[in-house]
């Protein structure tokens, strides 16, 4: 049944998969549909790895040939958001220098210590106020100059990842904000780039284009592009949150100083939404990121690995000649004991392990505990743990902000996950409230739709939002339990 109104789409690009994602606004709700979906993920070519941009500029084209085919609305504009920190880099004509890389190649090990070699750890933080993370656009970057990399001789511009397929959409090389900050180049302050922090690491200033808010229009849609995929002319291009996770929050109902987000999937990003970064000793020691929210706000926040760790033990047992769905996968927790081994979700060893049921196993004998041999003990030492570590973050913000979080709502891809929702409740002894699942591309097209005009600010938007989905809460059970396991996992922390 069409549903009338007016239309925007979100093209969301993950590290695992791809949509094309059409909205129509009808004035009250908005109303979601996939319109295009699409593996995504690494390439390996002589031991690195990459993304194959090539192919996913490809299927966007195709998304939007299918939403041109079907579409009986007037489509306003469309935006895309990525995953955080990758770049691209052009040449003086604007033509792509090279695949860009996967931010999980191992070019960064070993970087860290050579940029505090350049320049101290404290410095780079009090400058910037991101995590400490080896995949950060910063290490990327300064192996490429350890290493005489001549590509960067030739580069003219370098571009977060969404914002190179909004070049290749409208013709206009622009950066988006909360991308940008992803990078840990970026002054958490001025909300510029820091050009005497890249300097003083060998990285050419000149690479980088003064950033530019969400909700900024781009351009129009290209004529080739608006003729190849059957888009009607005026068709704008407008900056949502271009990092998905600040679409993401954006698009967390009822979200308040009160309330703490998860948005879940390969990653657990969790924090708060404030209105200045906070930039001190306590938050570098938590591991704490300062990244830019839409709206002018920050998301104070901790990057800790989610469900990559499921997706990979996933990926291992169907090579092995075991394919379960996600379904089977949680019966399989469901019916092991709790509590048998814990893990850190954030250790190296599950960065880019080749196979992560053995980095399981090994990190559980090498910490002296149960080692797990069947599937579902696996799978449940994974959810539990990260409830655990989501524990960890909780009790961190709640001494960074300086006043108790009462509830905790999760969005995303994760928030289906019935076990890892009422495993983080009882971890947390919070409430949690799970929805929308589909955060990021609401949170992309509301962005749009206050920028067109249509909502006055992203406040009505995100009532809006809740209007439109169904969510869920779950009650703590079982917290004395849970609280044993959690001191288990501080001593291990």
């Amino acid at each position: 049944m069409s549903i009338h109104g007016l239309d925007f789409i979100a093209i969301d690009l993950g590290a695992s998969n791809g949509r094309v994602m059409a909205g129509t606004w009808d004035g009250a709700r908005f109303h979601l549909r996939e319109v295009h979906r699409f593996p995504n993920g690494p390439v390996n070519v002589l031991g690195h790895l990459h993304w194959d941009v090539l192919r996913m500029w490809q299927d966007v084209q195709e998304g939007l040939t299918r939403y041109a085919a079907s579409a009986s609305n007037p489509l306003v504009s469309l935006g895309v958001d990525t995953w955080g920190v990758d770049f691209a880099l052009l040449d003086r004509t604007g033509h792509l220098i090279g695949n860009p890389y996967h931010y999980r190649d191992a070019r960064t090990d070993g970087m860290m210590a050579r940029a505090f070699a350049r320049v101290p750890k404290e410095e780079i933080f009090a400058r910037t106020g991101i995590q400490f993370m080896q995949l950060n656009t910063l290490y990327q970057l300064l192996s490429m100059v350890e290493n005489d990399d001549p590509t960067l001789e030739v580069a003219d511009t370098l571009l977060m990842m969404p914002d190179l397929f909004h070049y290749w959409l409208t013709g206009q090389k622009q950066t988006e904000y909360t991308i940008a900050s992803t990078s840990q180049l970026l002054d958490a302050r001025t909300r510029q780039w820091d050009a005497d922090l890249a300097a003083r690491l060998g990285i050419p200033p000149h690479l980088f284009l003064p950033p530019v808010d969400p909700g900024t229009v781009v351009g129009h849609v290209r004529a080739e592009v608006r003729e190849a995929c059957g888009l009607p002319a005026g068709v704008q291009v407008i900056a949502p949150g271009s990092h998905d996770t600040a679409s993401a929050v954006a698009a967390v109902p009822d979200l308040d100083e009160r309330s703490a987000y998860i948005s879940a999937g390969t990653w657990s990003l969790m924090g708060v939404e404030i209105a200045e970064p906070i930039i001190n000793d306590d938050v570098l020691r938590f591991h704490f990121t300062n990244e830019g929210g839409v709206g002018h706000t920050i998301r104070l926040l901790h990057n800790m690995t989610g469900l990559w760790l499921l997706q990979e033990c996933r990926r291992q047992w169907a090579r092995e000649g075991k394919s379960y769905t996600w379904e089977e996968m949680l019966a399989l927790a469901e019916q092991a004991p709790p509590f048998t081994c814990l893990i850190d979700p954030d250790a190296a060893d599950f960065l880019h392990p080749t196979d992560m049921p053995a980095a399981i196993r090994a990190y559980c004998a090498r910490t002296g505990q149960p080692v797990p041999q069947d599937h579902g003990a696996i799978v449940r030492c994974c959810l539990e743990s990260l409830a655990l570590k989501h524990r960890w973050v909780l009790e961190a913000v709640e001494r960074l902000v300086g006043h108790p979080i009462e509830v905790v709502r999760v969005v995303g891809g994760g928030s289906r996950n019935t076990l890892l929702c009422q495993y983080t409740a009882n971890a947390c002894a919070r409430p949690v409230v799970a929805g929308p699942v589909e955060a990021t591309a609401l949170g992309n097209i509301m962005v749009q739709a206050v920028a067109a005009g249509h909502l006055a600010n992203i406040a009505e938007g995100r009532a809006a939002i809740a209007a439109s989905v169904e969510r869920h809460t779950y009650e703590p059970r079982d917290t004395e339990r849970w609280e044993g396991a959690y001191q288990r996992l501080l001593e291990m922390i």
